[in-house]
């Protein structure tokens, strides 16, 4: 299988899911659209099973500052009219569902740490969660939220955000929590929000020492899972 990540940050990698796929020997390809990179260029010049866009600082609320966002949707739409397996991550679940018309949308909380999102009726039901338990814990850090399309299934939710989980289609997911994201990638996040006051105390805000405290390992595990039952879809 080959696998397209698109990534928005340095600071923001793959996480588990470049090992993940290097342990089962899939092809991983990273565009760093952010960077310059032309994504729709490296869509054309491989032939993609998978396509993973991960989160990052940037926001579908702001794309005139970030004009290369419009080259990802538009990639993104192609992946959708050739029934590629879709797989995005905050950021990249906002994106994703912008190409299916979707618009983006302020999360009634900020979230940053590790808390327990719940599984919906649809997430229950759902074969990419099945067996999961009602709660887990996973990763947040974000503002916004992904939008709904007619289609959509809203498949899991946490106290301070209704849309942790989205199924658009198939074989098309949103996640607005993160699973993938490494203690190494924590702190890096960490360093990194140094910058902007991300970290300001809040109601769903960890504090630096907490979020190094966290089992990372265990949620990383619930992630490679996922991503396995994804990878039977193509």
């Amino acid at each position: 299988m080959n696998i397209l990540c698109i990534t928005h940050a340095d600071f923001e990698p793959p996480g588990i899911i470049e090992p993940w796929s290097k342990d089962r020997n899939y092809a991983f390809c990273i565009c760093k659209p952010y960077k310059g990179e032309d994504c729709l260029q490296s869509w054309e010049s491989e032939a993609f099973d998978f396509l993973i866009v991960m989160g990052g600082p940037q926001s579908p609320l702001k794309i005139d500052k970030y004009p290369y966002l419009k080259d990802e949707i538009t990639l993104i739409k192609k992946a959708i009219s050739k029934d590629k397996t879709i797989l995005g991550f905050c950021l990249g679940a906002q994106l994703v569902g912008e190409a299916l018309g979707a618009t983006t949308q302020k999360s009634p909380e900020k979230e940053i740490g590790v808390f327990p999102i719940s599984l919906s009726a649809n997430g229950l039901e759902d074969p990419l969660l099945s067996g999961y338990p009602r709660s887990f814990p996973v990763i947040h850090w974000h503002n916004d939220m992904p939008g709904e399309t007619q289609d959509s299934k809203v498949l899991a939710y946490s106290a301070g955000c209704p849309k942790q989980i989205i199924r658009y289609g198939s074989k098309i997911y949103g996640f607005q929590c993160h699973l993938e994201i490494t203690k190494t990638g924590i702190a890096d996040l960490i360093k990194a929000s140094q910058a902007n006051d991300d970290l300001k105390p809040g109601k769903f805000v960890q504090s630096p020492e907490t979020l190094l405290k966290q089992d990372y390992d265990s949620i990383n595990q619930s992630m490679i899972k996922i991503l396995d039952r994804l990878a039977i879809f193509n």
